[in-house]
C-alpha cells in the first residue's frame, strides 16, 4: 500500500476557451493544498499552470516547480522556493517522475499529451505502477478515451498489455481516486529503478 503526498500535474501552458478549465485548475490547487499534497509542475506562471501552483500556494500548500533552461522565459518560471532548472525537457520529466506518487492530466495542448502518453507507456511496459488520472473536465478527454478504445478494438493495445486509466469528471473525485488506487500498490511496485529511468 503506498501513500499519496505529491502529484505531478500536466496542463496547458494556455487558458483554453471554456473557464472551466482555469476553475478546475484553481480548485484542484485548493484541494491539493487543503490535503497536505505536495504539487510538481513544469514550473510555469502562465495559462493552465500558473493557476494550478497559484492556488496551492495561496492554500498554504507546497510546491516543486521543474523547468528546462529554454522554457524559462517563455512560460515564464515562477519564483519558487523548490524549483528546479533542468538542462533538457528528458530531464525534466525524469525528474518529475521521481518526485511524484501520482499523475493528473489537466486539459492542454500537445506537450500535455506527450508527457501524459509517457507516462501511459512506462506503466504499460511495466516500468511503473503509480496511478494516472484523466481530469476530464467538459469531456476535454473523451477523444483521446475513444482512441484507447479504438487501439483496443484493433488489438494494438491488446489484453496482456492494457493499463488502467483513471479518470475524474469532477475534481473533487481526483484525489480520492488517486489514494483508491494507490492504497492497491505495493511500494516496490511503484518504483522505476534510476537506471531504467534513465534509459527512457
Amino acid at each position: 500500500m503506498t501513500t499519496i503526498r505529491t502529484v505531478c500535474v500536466y496542463c496547458g501552458s494556455g487558458s483554453g476557451t471554456n473557464p472551466r478549465f482555469i476553475e478546475a485548475a484553481e480548485a484542484l490547487g485548493r484541494i491539493f493544498a487543503e490535503n497536505g499534497i505536495r504539487l510538481v509542475y513544469g514550473g510555469g506562471s502562465v495559462g493552465m499552470m500558473g493557476a494550478v501552483a497559484r492556488a496551492v500556494l495561496e492554500h498554504g500548500g507546497e510546491v516543486t516547480g521543474i523547468i528546462p533552461e529554454f522554457l524559462v522565459k517563455k512560460e515564464v518560471m515562477m519564483p519558487l522556493k523548490d524549483l528546479i532548472v533542468t538542462p533538457d525537457m528528458h530531464e525534466r520529466k525524469r525528474l518529475m517522475f521521481e518526485h511524484s506518487d501520482a499523475f493528473v492530466a489537466l486539459p492542454g495542448g500537445i506537450g500535455t499529451l506527450e508527457e501524459l502518453v509517457e507516462q501511459l507507456t512506462w506503466k504499460q511496459l511495466g516500468r511503473h505502477a503509480k496511478p494516472v488520472l484523466l481530469a476530464d473536465i467538459d469531456g476535454f478527454w473523451e477523444p483521446l478515451l475513444h482512441l484507447f478504445t479504438h487501439m483496443r478494438a484493433t488489438q494494438f493495445i491488446r489484453t496482456d498489455m492494457s493499463v488502467e486509466i483513471l479518470k475524474a469528471e469532477r475534481v473533487e473525485d481526483i484525489l480520492p481516486r488517486l489514494r483508491a488506487a494507490a492504497a492497491r500498490v505495493a511500494d516496490s511496485e511503484k518504483e522505476m529503478a534510476p537506471d531504467i529511468a534513465r534509459r527512457l
